[in-house]
């Protein structure tokens, strides 16, 4: 196949297919956070039952991205503040416990990177949510989800100071700090799997339980 032709092929996959490393990372944290919520378990067990399984010597389970695990075991270390910060920046008629659960793990991860990974440009953050609620959701959740995101984002100085700076636990060293993808202008190539729909054409996260090696 001639650059060309590669080049051609590219442009004929669907867009979540033509998106980065950092992004896929992004979008399993947001599957392990649902499943989590939806079978009320702790959320870096997930992430520890998964390593394990990918470990097996013929894995059903894809390998666990560093990054993934970085914002799922940061999310939950600090969770409370992450969904205190999310209450407060909701648009009016909303409340956090009205939330679709998958937009609910997607602002999550969001808000996380927004107070507590530097690291990742603040449009960056957004413009990646702001992604999966649209591979997951409506054009409606894509508005509001911006909406909460932008006010934080805003508000970053503040939130950032309103509290003693916690001590960094040991996980925020997983993971590369540092990526050219979340630089606004970047697009890369790889794959991402394809969300799930339903009969109505509804996209639903991918149950993490049956990921799979690809």
């Amino acid at each position: 196949m001639t650059d060309k032709d590669n080049r051609a092929d590219a442009g004929r996959r669907p867009p979540h297919k033509r998106r980065g490393a950092r992004f896929r990372a992004r979008r399993r944290a947001v599957d392990i956070l649902f499943e989590a919520e939806a079978r009320d378990v702790d959320p870096v067990a997930i992430v520890e039952d998964r390593v394990e399984l990918s470990r097996l010597p013929q894995p059903d389970v894809a390998p666990v991205a560093d990054y993934t695990r970085t914002i799922v075991e940061g999310t939950a270390y600090e969770l409370d503040r992450v969904d205190e910060t999310i209450s407060r920046y909701l648009v009016e008629d909303w409340t956090f416990g009205r939330l679709p659960a998958v937009e609910r793990a997607i602002l999550r991860v969001a808000v996380w990177e927004l107070l507590f990974n530097p690291d990742v440009p603040p449009v960056a953050a957004i413009d990646e949510a702001v992604r999966l609620t649209g591979d997951y959701s409506s054009d409606t959740a894509q508005a509001y989800v911006n909406a909460v995101l932008d006010s934080v984002a805003g508000n970053l100085d503040s939130l950032r100071a309103g509290e003693p700076e916690p001590e960094a636990p040991d996980f925020l060293d997983a993971g590369d700090p540092t990526d050219d993808e979340d630089d606004p202008g970047y697009r890369s190539g790889g794959e991402a799997e394809f969300p799930v729909t339903d009969a109505g054409g509804a996209v639903n996260p991918v149950p993490e339980g049956s990921d799979t090696a690809r």
